[in-house]
């Protein structure tokens, strides 16, 4: 069953400073062997001003669930995963099963 890594980025300390990495940091997440599909999303701010429950979402798209495992596991996704953390932002991964595209 197809499979999609979701990537939920919180917001950063410093939004300037991620948005002038983030080109670097997704050509990193396209290297990840057999992905299929890279879908990234900035999201909208609030009108009100108050801060967004996240900054932006990247979903990975994969044949399998075993594709997927095999392709976090890799070199490619260490320095992909590395160079996250090192923008002062954390996330939450979730694996998710696509039942209807």
């Amino acid at each position: 069953m197809p499979t999609k890594i979701t990537l939920i980025i919180d917001n950063p300390a410093d939004p300037a400073a991620f948005e002038a990495d983030y080109p670097g940091l997704s050509a990193l997440a396209e290297r990840l062997p057999g992905l299929r599909r890279l879908e990234a999303a900035k999201v909208w701010p609030k009108e009100d001003g108050t801060p967004t429950p996240a900054h932006r979402t990247l979903d990975l798209y994969f044949d399998s669930y075993e594709d997927a495992s095999a392709a976090v596991a890799t070199p490619a996704a260490g320095e992909f995963f590395q160079r996250l953390i090192g923008t002062g932002s954390s996330f939450t991964g979730l694996f998710s099963d696509i039942e209807r595209a």
